[in-house]
């Protein structure tokens, strides 16, 4: 295709798909959007090592940042719009409104990802932040530096490496969490209770089943955090992990259908959106996975932002060559100095772990639906987990797996 594609959102997604397009051999125009001033960055070390970084004296954190502008422009070719928000989609006319511009396609990839969803109310209080943006962590990092009275809304992965990243630092930190148990929904409750047991052997003050109510505040300043207990946790920071929403209010009457509940793109398994040569990929999606049953599934992982970035890019240029997105997903997350693991899906009828270390933190667990594995987590048993994710991968049955733990 010589025609001008063009990718809305300078994210990891958007730019594994630009890099895709000039591999695929596409020498036609080719389009990044993306409303951030940033160039494309890293997004998981934000609430990890990025914000652990102590500052002058004890080191600054490593730019984020994927490549330099002029490896953009020059080895990519690339026409680079920073700092541009797009507005609308005029399918029809295979157009992209950024504002008062129209910007014509060939073919379009959507990769505009997911914003951090804030408490409501919370509009002009300082010191209270979402963590999704290198001007969040950055922000973030300053009051850690500065010593803050930490408080985490949500135990969730986010919030659980920022409570990490806290008691680096060496400030108190309180996480508090809705659910009885952190994390419950998404890897159980006995492997939920573990990561519950690493938080508060680390010094975090852990409140499970609590009800956030509101936040009090002195001179436009946070100052603590009101319970539906009428208690208040004292706090000079406030961080909301509580969940992402697609960014696709731009795509509202454009004819892309979005789901009902969360507002996200409900895409085939190529990544097609269903009107002409449109396709998106990464945190936004709804797709039907061939590996587990045609499962719908959105994904806030790395490996698939990644992954689906390359693909629709891909399928957009040559739509009769599309290929399914079959993944196994993946994600990790550091928690005081331990890894945690996970591949497959957390749906499941039975949750085994089939190797436990008393003392040392470290175990392996197991994910079980019908016949087959479809699921591994683990902490600090970071050589195993890939070998799951090909007995997942491979549709191998649930006697494979145990027979891989030495059950």
């Amino acid at each position: 295709m010589t025609e001008r594609l063009v990718v809305v959102g300078a994210s990891l997604a958007g730019l594994r798909a630009v890099q895709a397009a000039r591999k695929a051999g596409h020498t036609g125009p080719l389009t990044l959007v993306g409303g951030e001033e940033h160039l494309p960055y890293d997004r998981p070390p934000l609430s990890k090592a990025y914000l652990e970084a102590e500052g002058p004296d004890g080191g600054e954190p490593e730019d984020p940042t994927y490549r330099t502008e002029d490896e953009l422009r020059g080895e990519l070719d690339l026409d680079l719009r920073l700092g541009t928000w797009a507005t609308g989609l005029d399918a029809g006319r295979k157009v992209v409104k950024l504002g008062d511009e129209e910007l014509a396609y060939g073919a379009l990839v959507i990769a505009t990802g997911a914003a951090a969803r804030n408490l409501p109310g919370v509009e002009g209080i300082a010191g209270v932040h979402t963590l999704r943006t290198r001007d969040d962590a950055d922000a973030i990092r300053a009051a850690l530096v500065a010593g803050a009275r930490t408080v985490v809304v949500g135990a969730g992965f986010i919030g659980s490496e920022v409570a990490s990243s806290a008691r680096k630092h060496g400030v108190s930190v309180t996480v508090l969490e809705a659910l009885p148990v952190p994390l419950v929904r998404s890897v159980g409750e006995q492997i939920g209770r573990a990561c519950a047991d690493l938080h508060r052997g680390h010094g975090t003050d852990l409140r499970c089943g609590v009800m956030v109510t509101g936040l009090e505040s002195s001179d436009g300043r946070v100052t603590g955090v009101a319970l539906d207990d009428g208690s208040v946790v004292p706090a000079d920071l406030v961080v909301v992990g509580t969940g992402v929403k697609p960014c696709t209010d731009w795509l509202v009457d454009s004819g892309v259908k979005l789901h009902e509940r969360d507002g996200g793109i409900i895409c085939d398994a190529t990544l097609s959106t269903g009107l002409p040569g449109v396709y998106a990929a990464g945190d936004l999606v709804h797709f039907p996975n061939p590996l587990f049953d045609d499962l719908s599934m959105r994904l806030e992982h790395w490996t698939n932002a990644s992954e689906q970035g390359m693909l629709a890019a891909r399928n957009a240029l040559a739509p009769d060559e599309a290929k399914p997105s079959a993944t196994v997903p993946y994600f990790w997350s550091d928690w005081y100095g331990s890894r945690i693991q996970f591949v497959g899906v957390p749906q499941a009828e039975e949750i085994r772990v089939v190797s436990e270390e008393l003392g040392e933190e470290k175990f392996l667990a197991l994910y079980r639906r019908g016949d087959r594995i479809t699921g591994c987590i683990s902490i600090d048993r970071p050589a195993q987990i890939m070998k799951y994710r090909r007995l997942i991968m491979q549709s191998k049955p649930w006697s494979a797996a145990l027979e891989l733990a030495g059950v």
